[in-house]
């Protein structure tokens, strides 16, 4: 598997290009900004983009989507729970002092047990409501991987207090999909450092009884 991580925008979104090595078939996880960054690595390590996946409608995390689609002709991939927060970019992009992206379309909408696969590399689609109604985890079982979206973080957990969060939501998601996972299972967040499943649930403050 190749795994490149690089923080974009100003808000430092983890964006992930994950490729297959034999196939070089490719996704891209949250092209929140720096779309030519991202189209670098892709160029750089011979892969083709199949699939563009959002794990949640927050604009640091969406809104380079249009024009990463627009250079590579992949889909945009995400969960329709998130739809309305989706028809609040604009707005989005006033809070944080972000220029607009347009108008996103949403090619083909996940949720829990959709398998995305490039190559022979699957990931599993997990729901984990909370941080927004649409969030959703990618779990890669065999490459014993997470990315979280803004769901967990290391030491900490995504904010509820947005449109669509909702405490009760994400510690629900939290203990009933996230902490289900094995200890080994590395996280890779929305934002910030990676950890692991284990780590988190020794020390994270929220996820202790």
């Amino acid at each position: 598997m190749i795994h490149k991580i690089i923080p974009v925008g100003p808000l430092q979104c983890n964006c992930s290009v994950v490729g297959d090595e034999q196939t070089r078939e490719a996704m891209v996880i949250d092209p929140g900004d720096q779309i030519e960054d991202i189209l670098r690595i892709l160029e750089s390590e011979n892969l083709k983009l199949k699939q563009i996946v959002i794990t949640h409608a927050h604009i640091d995390h969406v809104g380079g989507a249009v024009k990463l689609k627009a250079a590579t002709g992949a889909p945009i991939l995400m969960n329709q729970n998130d739809l309305a927060l989706l028809k609040m970019l604009d707005l989005q992009a006033a809070w944080i002092g972000m220029k607009a992206p347009g108008v996103v379309q949403i090619d083909e909408p996940v949720s829990e047990g959709k398998i995305l696969c490039i190559g022979s590399i699957a990931g599993n689609v997990l729901e984990t409501p909370g941080h927004t109604e649409g969030s959703i985890c990618l779990h890669f079982p065999q490459q014993q991987m997470l990315i979280a979206g803004d769901t967990l973080f290391a030491g900490s957990i995504g904010r509820t207090d947005l449109p669509g969060g909702s405490y009760e939501k994400i510690l629900h998601s939290l203990h009933n999909q996230l902490l289900t996972l094995p200890d080994e299972t590395q996280v890779v967040p929305g934002h910030g450092p990676a950890t692991t499943i284990g780590d988190e649930r020794e020390t994270n403050p929220f996820l202790q009884k």
